[in-house]
């Protein structure tokens, strides 16, 4: 099965003029950013770009998170975009994930792990889940071949002695 997704766009003038897209529920202005010499309207590419990269990585992260059971209190995340310009080249090289993730503070249970072995086998899957989410997505997958290197820094918060010390063994 296919998805089509269909962008329209309209710009007027050569290089440091401005123009305009419409994708489904987005529709925003765009051009080149000031910081690389243009006029800064609206967004740009580069921002387009980690915009899809973060927000594949925190939704596939919140579906992984949900998949294992993980009762999570809050989600966030913090993306950066790292461009190199060299010879007047621009080339994205790296995008850096810094999720921050709270549990809710009292679960009974997590799958069939109890007491500290919860703690810390919680947050080993929560720490695997927040690197392994960046491979999953479809974004990622686009990628592949690319020179463009995507970097995940697990940032999570757990409230650990709130969250395990009041775990205990639940009765089927």
């Amino acid at each position: 099965m296919e998805h089509t997704f269909l962008l329209k766009a309209d710009w007027n003038g050569g290089r440091n003029s401005a123009g305009y897209i419409e994708a489904g529920q987005l529709r925003t202005a765009i051009s080149i950013p000031a910081e690389m010499g243009g006029p800064g309207v609206g967004t740009n590419p580069d921002e387009m770009l980690l915009g899809a990269a973060a927000t594949c990585y925190l939704i596939t992260l919140a579906a992984m998170m949900e998949r294992a059971g993980l009762p999570v209190a809050s989600l966030a995340l913090e993306s950066e975009g790292i461009v190199d310009v060299t010879n007047n080249i621009f080339a994205y090289r790296r995008i850096i994930h810094r999720p921050r993730v709270q549990l809710v503070r009292r679960c009974d249970r997590i799958g069939d792990r109890t007491g500290s072995a919860a703690g810390r086998a919680g947050r080993e899957l929560l720490h695997d889940l927040t690197c392994r989410s960046g491979k999953c997505g479809f974004i990622y997958r686009a990628r592949r071949g690319t020179r463009l290197l995507a970097l995940f820094e697990p940032g999570v918060i757990i409230p650990i002695a709130h969250y395990f010390s009041n775990l205990r063994r639940t009765q089927p």
